[in-house]
């Protein structure tokens, strides 16, 4: 029967296998081949391992080889699909190399944003994903110059040197708009995110290059909300659908926002898609399973998560750092109920 894990050491092992202490710590840190040890000694040495139950300890791997296998995962909300999405993928694709993440969720706040990088960094990570709040990159800056291999996913800096990771929100954006424009609306009012936010920046970039190539624009008027959640879709819905009643269609920056806006519209006895169109930016997986099957511009999650995760670990395990700075990944638009047709006025 092998011994408990505690009370077999490196030394039993090394006994065990009748092989040094220093052979059998090689072997079992993966250093067999740069050591230059046979097959048949490395096989050895692991199945006196396995018989004896024993496991090298992480922590003093860890402090010998300067190496702690982990990586910091920052997001602002993991209540919302996306961001949690983000950090599975971002898991997954990790343990897949080797490495192991740490999560945490900064609230949105930019304040507790920094202080959970701190708290990761000392704690010994080897790299960071984060999902930045973004309305401040100073601190992520700085963890990018002193080295910390970083990569940054979604609300990213525009002319920036760090690693970036987004989804093209200019051209999802335009192919929401075309459907809405061709199927006839011209007053459509948009329930944003956070402005100055390259997310919330960039769409609104696409509804008002959409507007402009039938000869409209976008009014300020027609523009509400200041979060991408449920409740600022609630409010600013109910609030452009009370000012503006000539409204015909909302297009909401985010799963959240629709959810909100789609409750307001209930509430002021407006039916989805007759008397209102309603497109968002994001999918989520039941989306297509709402009493009305909701109309999104899809984003690839996964593909987010799984290139960023690469695009770390890559630099832990060879050392180069990514030439390209930002990669864009490309966008789905899944038409489905809740967009109709209505007459242009």
């Amino acid at each position: 029967m092998p011994k408990a894990y505690s009370n077999s050491t490196l030394s039993d092992v090394a006994r065990e296998a009748n092989v040094s202490v220093s052979t059998a710590s090689r072997v079992l840190n993966g250093l067999a081949e740069k050591y230059r040890i046979s097959r048949s000694t490395a096989q050895l040495v692991r199945e006196s391992a396995d018989k004896l139950g024993f496991r090298p300890s992480q922590v003093a791997r860890s402090l010998r080889l300067k190496r702690t296998g982990l990586l910091g995962i920052v997001v602002p909300d993991l209540s919302n699909p996306f961001f949690s999405s983000i950090a599975r993928a971002v898991t997954v694709s990790a343990e897949a190399e080797g490495f192991s993440a740490i999560l945490a969720d900064s609230g949105g706040a930019v304040g507790k944003e920094k202080t959970l990088i701190d708290q990761l960094t000392t704690r010994s990570v080897e790299g960071l994903i984060v999902c930045p709040v973004g309305l401040n990159f100073e601190h992520l800056e700085t963890v990018h110059q002193q080295g910390m291999p970083l990569v940054v996913v979604d609300r990213c800096k525009a002319n920036s040197s760090m690693v970036q990771v987004t989804s093209d929100h200019i051209a999802g954006t335009r192919q929401a708009m075309k459907l809405l424009l061709g199927n006839g609306h011209r007053h459509i009012g948009v329930l944003q995110g956070i402005a100055g936010t390259l997310p919330c920046d960039q769409r609104l970039q696409g509804v008002q290059e959409a507007l402009t190539e039938v000869g409209a624009r976008l009014d300020s008027a027609m523009i509400a909300g200041d979060q991408f959640t449920y409740e600022s879709g609630y409010t600013s819905a109910r609030k452009l659908l009370t000012t503006n009643p000539q409204i015909t269609a909302l297009f909401a920056m985010s799963t959240p926002n629709a959810f909100g806006a789609y409750q307001a519209a209930i509430e002021l006895g407006l039916r989805v898609p007759d008397d209102l169109s309603l497109i968002c930016f994001d999918d989520v997986a039941f989306a297509d399973f709402m009493q009305v099957p909701l109309t999104t511009v899809s984003q690839d999650v996964p593909e987010l998560g799984r290139l960023a995760a690469s695009l770390v670990t890559q630099q832990l395990v060879h050392g180069k750092v990514p030439a390209q700075k930002t990669h864009t990944i490309p966008v789905t638009l899944l038409t489905r109920a809740s967009v109709g047709k209505t007459s242009p006025s």
